[in-house]
């Protein structure tokens, strides 16, 4: 296991590891123990407990952050007609259907978020083994293949991300940048915990959330108090 920095353990001196922070004091350690000299993401990394071997118990949706993530997505849109027109006006970097698929299945991929409306999903599965393996393929169940598109991209611009949980039962997602207020940061993140929360799958059994940290892109994790958390958005 390769060592950490004298930087990083310094930062990780700070931290109990075993302790449970309240929100408020882990959103105001984290922005203490981040080492990069750039404007670091903050991610919540929340451990569920579910067995993604079966299909009924996969957790994945939508959550639009009220402070944004910090970054401004970049989106391209398969549209057509008026559709297309409605895309561009609602901030989308490139409108396209046959041209737009071309350029991609040719190696561009120069986007964060890709949409389209439902007829041109025809056009779009053709892309599939290009898209899905990126995370970037066009999908009703998070909101990105719609009639209502022009709104599915004002809200991703304003801060929509989309979360599912990965084969070791834990979702990573981004809830901010470390130079964000800690009420932004707070806002943001139980706003995030509540849709992963309203999200559990029925045949999920048990304790549904087993554990809730944060973390800096670089620097160590705080321990946030699952309860306290999950109570914050209707706070």
């Amino acid at each position: 296991m390769a060592q950490h920095g004298k930087k990083y353990r310094r930062a990780a001196e700070m931290v109990d590891q075993t302790r449970q922070y309240p929100p408020d004091e882990a959103v105001t350690l984290v922005k203490q123990v981040s080492t990069t000299n750039f404007d670091g993401t903050v991610e919540l990394h929340m451990r569920l407990g579910v067995d993604v071997r079966h299909a009924d118990q996969m957790v994945r949706g939508t959550a639009v952050l009220p402070h944004g993530t910090g970054k401004q997505p970049r989106v391209v849109a398969f549209a057509q007609g008026e559709k297309a027109r409605e895309a561009e006006e609602a901030g989308a970097e490139v409108v396209g259907g046959e041209d737009l698929a071309k350029r991609i299945s040719d190696g561009w991929l120069d986007f964060d978020v890709a949409v389209a409306t439902p007829d041109m999903m025809s056009v779009v599965s053709r892309l599939g083994r290009v898209l899905g393996p990126r995370g970037l393929m066009p999908n009703p169940r998070t909101g990105t293949v719609t009639a209502d598109i022009g709104h599915a991209i004002e809200e991703i611009k304003k801060g929509r991300v989309e979360f599912r949980v990965d084969r070791s039962g834990i979702i990573h997602v981004p809830i901010g940048k470390v130079s964000f207020e800690e009420q932004a940061l707070l806002d943001n993140l139980g706003t995030m915990v509540d849709a992963i929360i309203r999200a559990k799958p029925s045949g999920a059994k048990g304790t549904y959330v087993r554990s809730v940290t944060i973390s800096p892109t670089m620097g160590p994790g705080v321990s946030v108090e699952p309860a306290a958390a999950g109570a914050l958005h209707g706070a």
